[in-house]
């Protein structure tokens, strides 16, 4: 079994704490350590606080991350600022996931959560977490660092860009593009192309905001 910790004590990292225990009832994978975070509290279900993020570069043998944080830009943020070369990625994949695995690539540090569904021909970048009961139709593609929601559904042939939020419930139509950093409030549904930056919200999908990035 190898030795795996969560960055992120809160309430999606317990979700990933679980998910971990639920791979590990299907094959025993998984040494749990606990958790790394900057806040000192001890986790509130009775797991080990293993110190702060940067405590993470005094590890001194070889262990698996995953961050439970659902903020693109600061999941970014801390991946980047661990440069210890003992620590790996793992690809957590809750054992309900249905996929076509042979035609499915997913990059290092994704999560993704119980009962989604990923058909064929998708591509998904690094550190992805899809949430629960989430479906990605054929020949999708999505960036780094993107965050899915609870019960989004991608239909095929989308194109998804880096650093991207979807909130719960939304629903992207096929054949469409959403561009970097873009932020989908829950329950929109897109039915045309959502350029770089925006925020979009509401049936059907309006922009209200550019940010600045």
């Amino acid at each position: 079994m190898k030795d795996i910790a969560i960055i992120g004590k809160g309430g999606f990292g317990r979700e990933v704490r679980f998910l971990i225990e639920e791979i590990n009832k299907q094959t025993k994978t998984w040494n749990f350590l606990g958790y790394f975070d900057d806040d000192k509290a001890e986790p509130i279900d009775g797991h080990s606080l293993l110190g702060s993020i940067l405590d993470i570069k005094n590890c001194t043998k070889e262990i698996c991350l995953v961050v439970a944080i659902g903020d693109s830009h600061l999941r970014k943020k801390i991946v980047k600022s661990i440069h210890n070369p003992l620590v790996n990625w793992p690809i957590l994949i809750h054992p309900s996931v249905q996929m076509d695995s042979d035609r499915v690539q997913i990059g290092e540090g994704a999560i993704i959560c119980g009962n989604s569904i990923l058909t064929t021909n998708i591509s998904i970048g690094n550190y992805l977490i899809l949430n629960l009961d989430c479906t990605i139709g054929h020949d999708v593609k999505i960036g780094d660092y993107c965050s899915v929601m609870p019960n989004v559904n991608i239909s095929g042939d989308v194109v998804v860009g880096d650093n991207c939020f979807f909130g719960t419930g939304v629903k992207i139509i096929n054949d469409k593009s959403i561009g970097n950093n873009a932020i989908l409030g829950a329950g929109a549904i897109v039915i045309k192309d959502i350029p770089d930056n925006s925020v979009a919200v509401g049936n059907p999908a309006k922009i209200i905001k550019i940010n600045e990035i």
